[in-house]
């Protein structure tokens, strides 16, 4: 327990800074480009658990998540969706012509539409977040209610917790944490609103963040949901103490999507 503490910690320490410095400071390409690295690093541990054994699917896989993040990433793709069609009609076809029973190959192209919409979809919503007017505050306000949240439903969960909040996909999380989660997550869009999105009213701001907190342990327990059918604990070992690489992004995702959408509806 101790020495998984600290691997995290340490983890946590040395990755923070450059993620700063990148937010904060870090040209929009070089942030579009680390942003797509991390997806196609998440996509091959994805399609490694869904198709362990057959390399073919597992490239099959992160080449349609990779395609289908170039078509929100770059901008001429991205103002319409010819280009997400015409990646889903390629991957519609090769699966067509895959080898395997019938049966076996609409399997296979389910878990590959699923990956690719999860990961290559959806992840870039922060690379258009991070293009939106304001987008660095926005950005770093949503890194600041997942990362408080997430870290006090941690030390909540391991100490106080004793209700399970789902245990058939995630035995390990409980209610006392997702309670902890949210508190502190609303606690940090509150004093990130205050630095960073001065604009906003206060409760507007708060009522974000508790979103957002809910959105983040979602998207957590869909990932342990995967996990779970895939018989897996981690989704690799990239990252001491956290796991894989989808481990830690994968609370990240549904918030992005949520307040990307919230901005061009409410604040366009």
């Amino acid at each position: 327990m101790e020495a998984t503490l600290k691997a995290r910690w340490i983890t946590a320490l040395g990755g923070l800074p450059p993620l700063l410095l990148l937010v904060g400071w870090g040209h929009g390409w070089l942030f579009a480009a680390i942003l797509f690295l991390f997806g196609v690093a998440a996509l091959c541990e994805f399609f490694a658990m869904a198709f362990p054994g057959y390399f073919a699917k597992q490239v099959i896989g992160v080449i349609f998540g990779s395609l289908l993040s170039l078509t929100l990433m770059l901008p001429a793709l991205g103002e319409t969706p010819v280009g997400l069609s015409l990646v889903v009609l390629a991957c519609f076809s090769i699966y067509l012509f895959m080898q395997g029973t019938l049966e076996e190959k609409l399997r296979g192209l389910a878990w590959t539409l699923l990956g690719g919409l999860y990961l290559g979809y959806l992840l870039p919503h922060w690379v258009l977040l991070f293009r939106m007017p304001d987008g660095r505050s926005w950005v770093l306000f949503v890194l600041l209610v997942i990362i408080l949240g997430d870290t006090a439903a941690y030390f909540v969960g391991s100490r106080f917790g004793s209700k399970k909040l789902a245990p058939e996909i995630s035995p390990g999380k409980t209610v006392e944490g997702a309670w902890g989660y949210t508190v502190a997550g609303a606690i940090g869009g509150l004093v990130g609103g205050h630095f960073l999105l001065r604009q906003l009213p206060w409760f507007e701001t708060v009522t974000l963040a508790v979103i957002l907190s809910v959105l983040g342990q979602i998207g957590d327990l869909f990932e342990s949901w995967v996990k779970r059918v895939f018989a897996v604990k981690d989704s690799g070992t990239l990252l001491p103490g956290h796991g894989g690489l989808l481990d830690r992004l994968d609370s990240l995702i549904f918030p992005a999507v949520f307040t990307t959408a919230y901005l061009r509806v409410f604040h366009p």
